[in-house]
């Protein structure tokens, strides 16, 4: 059971920055899919760290007034390890959109760490590297 709610908490990660067919990117559900005091990191093309908060607000932004717009990314594969009450996954990802009027994707990787809470999985850290 662990591992089809853990995919199932990817996907809807995942699926928090889609806005195609004109929907709003709805990145707000992170603060319900990850620990409050998650960790957020980027490696690549540049690195940064950043709480949930300081994740979700430019993100939100992008995606809902205008600039990037039929955008979605999705896991292409991945790993998981289950331990007890604690979970990594490494996952192949891409992503696809319309930034600024021009094409945008691309893709990278994935890692997220996941503990078991007392109202489910949450993500308690993840980190990507975008391909250059």
């Amino acid at each position: 059971m662990s591992k089809t709610e853990i995919d199932q908490l990817t996907a809807e990660f995942f699926g928090a920055f889609d806005n195609r067919d004109g929907r709003g990117a709805d990145v707000a559900r992170l603060r319900r899919l990850m620990l409050p005091q998650g960790v957020i990191v980027s490696t690549a093309p540049t690195f940064a760290v950043y709480s949930v908060e300081e994740f979700i607000e430019p993100r939100e932004r992008l995606l809902n007034d205008g600039r990037l717009v039929g955008f979605s990314e999705w896991e292409t594969s991945e790993r998981t390890e289950i331990v007890g009450d604690i979970a990594s996954r490494t996952g192949e990802y891409r992503k696809s959109g319309t930034l600024d009027g021009q094409p945008y994707g691309g893709g990278g990787t994935k890692t997220f760490q996941f503990v078991r809470t007392p109202e489910g999985w949450r993500i308690a850290a993840f980190s990507w590297y975008d391909e250059v």
